[in-house]
């Protein structure tokens, strides 16, 4: 019972250190993209002159943006789910359903994953001499030259650093599948997407909202 109980905690813990790691990302993909794209324009349009580096480090911040939200948004539901044909189900039948879409999505995720890292992996090796056409290589991650470059200093930004975005989008991917799976398996969750998740928080509100009011007069 023990070791069930501390099974679930680590694995709850891992769940919410992943959380916090997509939401800081997002957060910073996000805000950094803004910053950096007000700075240009100020530039261009003020001082008549622009960042180099900006359009190409902007895209680059997008696919990092969108790829470890996909992630996020499998945790939080914001992919778009149908529920109408499930919501009729028995309760069985419901689950069945939702392991074999969980299962559909993980190895979708899965092979995204194998690709991805098929397509990585040459660029942190016989490709590690690749850069990126404008962003400058910062000086503190200089010492990637000597293990990855032969000693040859790198002038612009490497692209396995970006590119790195695949890999770890995919793995986060899989693992948030991973998450949901267990949590249909285990009959804490009837659905892959909570399609109907909004109204019943709104109803809740509405409930909760109506017990203070009441409790107030």
């Amino acid at each position: 019972m023990n070791d069930n109980h501390q099974t679930e905690s680590t694995w709850d813990r891992i769940g919410r250190a992943t959380d916090q790691i997509e939401e800081t990302l997002v957060a910073f993909f996000l805000g950094t993209m803004t910053l950096l794209t007000f700075a240009n324009v100020v530039m261009r349009y003020v001082f008549n002159d622009n960042i180099l580096w900006a359009l190409e480090l902007t895209v680059f911040l997008f696919a990092w943006l969108v790829l470890v939200g996909a992630s996020y948004g499998v945790k939080k539901h914001f992919h778009i789910g149908v529920d109408a044909f499930i919501n009729i189900l028995p309760d069985r039948a419901r689950q069945v359903c939702a392991m074999l879409s969980v299962l559909c999505c993980l190895a979708f995720a899965l092979l995204l994953l194998i690709g991805s890292w098929n397509y990585w992996y040459p660029f942190a090796t016989d490709r590690a001499w690749y850069e990126t056409d404008d962003i400058p290589m910062p000086e503190i991650f200089q010492f990637m030259s000597d293990w990855l470059n032969e000693g040859e200093r790198y002038e612009k930004l490497p692209r396995l650093i970006p590119y790195m975005a695949l890999p770890i989008g995919m793995a986060l991917l899989t693992f948030r599948f991973v998450q949901v799976a267990v949590r249909i398996f285990t009959g804490k969750a009837d659905r892959l997407i909570a399609g109907h998740e909004a109204e019943e928080e709104l109803e809740q509100l509405k409930h909760d909202s109506a017990n203070i009011a009441g409790k107030g007069d």
